[in-house]
């Protein structure tokens, strides 16, 4: 999946290929094995019965994966296309769904999460407590003045409290906007703004690296900057740190949901009634509040999460990597997996704290045995070496997902041998935020696994691979990939802006949804990620705009002008890299160092947006390649952060701009911590 999203591509960009087309002739081929096929959830006649009629196996799965407190007899309603509406006329609830009829079904006394803080500190709650817990959240932040409809911002570590202040919401009717951590004062004051939120969830904060990262801070300056649609700020006391405190409008979660009522009856929600809101970078640098509404998304989050990873909930131990700040969080963490029943783990740290074999202790401890995680650790730990994760038992493990970002074979393979024991499959799958769950990925039992390709689409999902004039493209060809019929947890608009969503999806092909990536079709037909066509990067699986960060380095005082580019990094996928014209009087003031220019506008850039997006490198340029209408040629920066032949350059006012970049980039970067 690309975390992130699809906007329409400039420069009329074709998918890219260059240097991937050697993956379409991988001959590795990984079929389950018989005992695993034998005893697998999915088999393979689903295919032909989404295919014979996609609208009722979509609604047998959300009947027989949901619990309705009204039927829905409607299915899908596209009358208003590129509107959907799925089993619109059913009700339900996303916390009685997740918590509530696991206690009644007698599975009170099973563990929903094993809690690993960063330090070592543990937890185990069932689903009896979870239960509890969300219920005396509910109560807390209905106390506060938080009614159905409206929007909760959380800023929050990976914690438990955290899977419990989403549940709550959903409890109340209530949309959460859950902001990852790892954002600045900038980006949350922009989306409690965007989504209007009325209460902020924090902590103090949280551990990373083995030392207290403080949260609370960047809040009070979001709020500073003008929210006055928030009338609360709950905090959760986690590491201890002092925190500045506005009497009236700060509450302590210990001291508000300790006191609330245990008991708390789910408030029954129309199957369109929104959820989530999850904020994604876009081209235009504004970030888009993608929506997902309650019924399609809890189905196919369900339906997927049970089948791609072939969930047992009564013997498995479950355990995806990523943060709730993303929509693999949401969907593989929250949503999914409590939805069906499962045990997982929740980690709050980082894979090499404090040692670089944490995760697999973390499986050996708990005997996880499916783990889902992005690319970009596959290779970091292939880089550590195999001996580390030699010394931990990891014979628990049965299933091995990806996600994130397109996977290389030499690290599908290293995952599969090294972690699964040359035993396990792998599911490498796509999605994005705004599909809200997987659509093409291998099924564990089923297919005849291919190192590198996500291959095909799930049951009840069609996708497809076009030419620039919306054509198929034919096996052994690129294109763009395109979702061609509507799926349960599709995106239901961005938030507040309907032409947008109309825009930036819906208007490259018409009828069809473009997903922003380029893909090619193998000669077996199978679909391969060839990554971003537009000005989206895909770093570390985490989607950054160019236009975000280009705004971020002008806003500073140094610099007159910024281009960005993402150029192909071997850990993080992609890396940023920024082409900057210094102010006329800035070269006095920031010295003729060199190191220390590109460190001051990387550490500016952490600040405004987050240490997520800090450049790999930024190189100081008199000029920017530009056309003749002034129109900066990307395209050409990227040829030359990827130390490729720079392209046609006769449309720019002046080619010898190119050979003065090139030689430039070549020098030393600054560290990029």
């Amino acid at each position: 999946m690309t975390e992130p999203s699809a906007a329409t591509p400039t420069d009329a960009a074709p998918a890219p290929t260059s240097g991937l087309e050697n993956l379409l002739t991988e001959a590795r081929r990984f079929p389950p094995s018989p005992e695993f096929a034998a005893q697998a959830n999915a088999t393979a006649d689903l295919y032909s019965w989404a295919n014979a009629d996609r609208t009722t196996f979509w609604a047998e799965q959300a009947r027989e994966l949901l619990t309705w407190s009204t039927p829905f007899t409607q299915t899908l309603d596209w009358s208003d296309a590129p509107f959907a509406r799925w089993f619109a006329d059913g009700r339900l609830n996303a916390a009685y769904n997740a918590v509530d009829r696991h206690v009644e079904a007698g599975h009170g006394d099973r563990v929903a999460l094993h809690f690993e803080g960063e330090g070592g500190d543990t937890r185990a709650l069932t689903y009896a407590d979870l239960q509890r817990e969300v219920s005396k959240a509910a109560n807390a932040i209905a106390a506060l003045g938080v009614r159905t409809g409206d929007r909760v911002a959380i800023y929050m570590p990976l914690i438990p409290e955290a899977v419990v202040a989403m549940l709550a919401c959903a409890r109340i009717g209530a949309p959460h906007s859950v902001v990852f951590g790892g954002f600045s004062a900038e980006a949350l004051s922009s989306r409690i703004l965007d989504a209007e939120a009325t209460l902020v969830i924090t902590a103090d904060g949280g551990f990373r690296r083995g030392s207290a990262s403080a949260l609370k801070p960047a809040v009070d300056e979001a709020l500073a900057k003008g929210a006055p649609s928030v009338q609360h700020v709950l905090v959760v006391r986690r590491t201890g740190q002092p925190v500045e405190w506005t009497e009236g409008r700060d509450v302590w979660w210990h001291d508000a949901v300790e006191a609330a009522s245990a008991q708390h009856a789910p408030v029954e929600v129309e199957a369109e009634h929104p959820l989530f809101i999850l904020y994604t970078s876009g081209t235009t640098g504004k970030p888009k509040g993608i929506f997902h509404t309650t019924g399609g998304y809890l189905a196919q989050a369900a339906y997927t999460h049970l089948n791609v990873f072939d969930l047992k909930p009564e013997t498995d131990v479950y355990w995806c990597t990523a943060d709730i700040g993303w929509v693999t969080g949401h969907t593989y963490v929250v949503y999914g997996p409590l939805v069906n029943g499962a045990t997982q783990v929740i980690y709050e740290g980082t894979p090499d704290t404090p040692h670089r074999g944490r995760w697999w202790e973390i499986v050996q401890k708990y005997g996880v045995t499916i783990l889902y995680t992005a690319p970009t650790a596959i290779r970091t730990c292939m880089k550590w070496g195999e001996e580390i994760p030699g010394q931990f038992d990891l014979s628990s493990l049965r299933v091995l997902g990806s996600v994130g970002e397109p996977i290389n074979p030499e690290a599908w393979t290293w995952y599969r041998r090294v972690i699964g024991g040359d035993r396990t499959p792998v599911v490498d799958t796509w999605w994005q935020t705004e599909t809200g769950a997987i659509m093409i990925s291998p099924l564990p039992g089923v297919t005849e696994a291919k190192p590198g390709s996500a291959q095909v689409p799930l049951p009840g999902i069609a996708a497809d691979v076009l030419d620039d004039d919306a054509k198929p493209v034919p096996n052994g060809a690129g294109g763009y990939l395109v979702l061609t019929e509507p799926w349960p947890s599709m995106l239901r608009g961005i938030w507040g802006d309907p032409e947008r969503y109309k825009d930036t999806y819906w208007s490259r092909f018409p009828g069809m949804y473009f997903a922003g990536d380029g893909a090619k079709k193998d000669e077996d037909g199978d679909i391969w990620l060839l990554g971003r066509v537009d000005d989206v990067m895909n770093v570390s699986g985490h989607r950054l705009s160019t236009t975000e960060i280009e705004s971020a380095l002008v806003s500073h005082p140094w610099v007159a002008e910024a281009a960005v580019v993402g150029a192909t990094d071997e850990t993080t996928g992609q890396a940023v890299v920024a082409f900057v014209i210094l102010r006329g009087d800035a070269t006095e003031a920031a010295g003729s160092d060199a190191a220390t220019v590109q460190q001051t506008l990387r550490d500016h850039v952490a600040r405004e947006i987050g240490p997520i997006a800090k450049p790999r490198q930024i190189l100081v340029v008199a000029e920017l390649p530009k056309t003749r209408s002034g129109k900066i040629m990307r395209r050409l920066l990227r040829d030359v952060a990827e130390h490729r032949q720079v392209g046609d350059a006769t449309t720019l006012a002046d080619s010898s701009v190119m050979d003065l970049i090139a030689a430039g980039l070549n020098k030393p970067a600054a560290s990029s911590d």
